[in-house]
């Protein structure tokens, strides 16, 4: 409690003298993308939280439970067979990526080749996966911890697909060798949600739903959960200013408004867990999360661009190598995409819900 006032507080004594009206600006600017973007991409989100709370009614049915707890959100439902060990996980994302374009798999090839990638875990090393080059005078090295199971074969995908994302920006100046915030997740969904389609050719109908359902979960805790995070920081300061010091208890109540507007009647708001922002360290980087939900729909566009014409994939070589040479807006301008546009956001979305009623019609 003493914590996330004090952080409250310096955010706004420092937006005050900066003359800053709005706590989220100063992540636009660091961003390089308008207010007017982002304000679209909330409002088309959160008006599309029915999407979130009918997947948790199918979540809860096929538990066979009234109410899923609030810890229960994110459980596997279904049964997906087999392992995928690391050296079968190289092969299938070896070919999505050539199939896509031979210099995605070279890439690839060359992590792989030249131990760019370090695979398993170990002691002494930290949970999760990331990608890492923060100089263009040094090599991209991917780390995992690879466990045998789907889900490290679509987290291999997304990190090579950042670290594809890197090797194609070095055609640009030591300045411009950095990816915005707001598109810093395309590469890695992009590569990620082909390497997902690759898995569903050829398995029986409860694996596809499985895999289906966890696709679904992921979708929803990266674009809906973001946001409903998003518009719980957007409150949390708004109310800070306006009364000063929270209580635990205020503080809860404006988490749990906003985590339940986007889980509906589904998900139990389980005793406790309106203190679940407490672990969320998203929320010390003032407004970081909207561009895992921003990242994962303009991924979606372009793959609906390179499924219409394959050839397209040269567009989205460009965008990746781009870097920070031009803003977003100008980026996808270019490429024929208006961000600004609440209908572009929309159409993602809708890919979503059309995930969900194959689900509830299977």
């Amino acid at each position: 409690e003493n914590e996330i006032n004090s952080i409250l507080q310096d955010k706004k004594i420092n937006d005050e003298l900066r003359g800053i009206t709005r706590p989220d600006l100063p992540r636009h600017i660091s961003d390089d993308i308008d207010s007017e973007v982002v304000d679209t991409l909330l409002k088309t989100v959160t008006a599309n939280f029915d999407i979130s709370k009918d997947f948790y009614k199918v979540k809860a049915k096929a538990m066979r439970v009234e109410k899923l707890e609030y810890h229960e959100r994110n459980v596997e439902v279904g049964e997906i067979k087999g392992e995928f060990g690391y050296e079968k996980s190289v092969e299938l994302v070896y070919k999505v990526l050539g199939n896509l374009d031979s210099k995605f798999g070279d890439i690839f090839k060359m992590f792989v080749e030249n131990g760019q990638i370090d695979v398993f875990p170990k002691k002494g090393k930290r949970g999760g996966a990331f990608c890492t080059s923060e100089l263009k005078s040094q090599p991209t090295y991917i780390l995992l911890n690879h466990t045998n199971k789907l889900n490290g074969v679509l987290t291999l995908a997304h990190e090579v697909g950042h670290g594809i994302n890197n090797e194609l920006m070095r055609v640009q100046n030591a300045l411009n060798f950095d990816t915005p915030l707001s598109t810093a997740e395309v590469a890695s969904t992009f590569f990620e949600d082909f390497v997902l389609e690759e898995l569903l050719q050829g398995v029986d109908e409860k694996t596809a739903y499985a895999i289906k359902m966890q696709k679904l979960n992921d979708d929803i805790s990266t674009i809906i959960r973001q946001v409903a995070c998003y518009n719980f920081e957007l409150e949390l300061h708004k109310t800070f200013r306006e009364v000063g010091y929270l209580s635990k208890n205020q503080i809860g109540e404006i988490f749990t408004k906003n985590m339940s507007a986007y889980m509906g009647d589904s998900v139990e708001q389980s005793k406790g867990s309106e203190n679940w922002w407490v672990y969320w360290g998203h929320i010390r980087s003032f407004f970081y999360v909207y561009s895992y939900a921003s990242g994962l729909l303009i991924s979606k566009a372009l793959q609906r661009m390179v499924r219409q014409d394959k050839s397209s994939i040269e567009k989205v070589k460009k965008f990746l190598s781009l870097g920070e040479s031009k803003s977003p807006k100008e980026i996808f301008a270019e490429l024929g995409i208006d961000i600004t546009d609440k209908a572009f956001w929309q159409s993602g979305l809708d890919e979503v819900r059309e995930l969900l009623n194959t689900v509830i019609s299977s």
